[in-house]
């Protein structure tokens, strides 16, 4: 349990780098009207992508196996949670995956734009828009 944790919140920089990296990009692609690149946009926006479903994917497992999750609901209740437990239990999972489907709607969308600067579009703004979802969400009292 303390390794799904630890891999969790060590993993969350890593794509939290990521993400912000593949959001900047894309912004200053989109406002700068660059060219749409395979060998950096793509790999860097599809990175992002898949960094981040790992990371709900580790999130959902400790969701419903930790004590923080799914057990706290059951064990408590919804009027029993306090704040930080609320945070944790409810609040971070499901603007989390929020934000994973904005995200996945960003690339999804990328893919039918024939326009590079609409491509930049798609992804700077629904990438962002995840990314600052989950920004919200993290528990920062527990994780710095």
């Amino acid at each position: 349990m303390e390794i799904l944790k630890s891999l969790h919140s060590y993993f969350a920089y890593i794509v939290l780098f990521i993400l912000l990296a593949a959001t900047l990009n894309a912004i200053t692609g989109w406002l700068g009207k660059k060219e749409f690149r395979f060998e950096k946009d793509l790999r860097l926006s599809l990175f992002a992508l898949i960094l981040s479903h790992i990371q709900l994917l580790i999130g959902l497992i400790l969701f419903f196996v930790s004590a923080n999750g799914l057990k706290a609901i059951q064990t408590l209740g919804m009027g029993g949670l306090n704040s930080a437990s609320r945070l944790l239990a409810i609040e971070h999972p499901f603007i989390n995956i929020i934000a994973l489907a904005l995200i996945t709607i960003g690339w999804s969308r990328h893919k039918k734009k024939l326009d590079d600067t609409a491509k930049f579009k798609s992804i700077g703004v629904f990438y962002g828009l995840g990314l600052l979802l989950i920004l919200s969400r993290i528990p920062w009292n527990q994780w710095l």
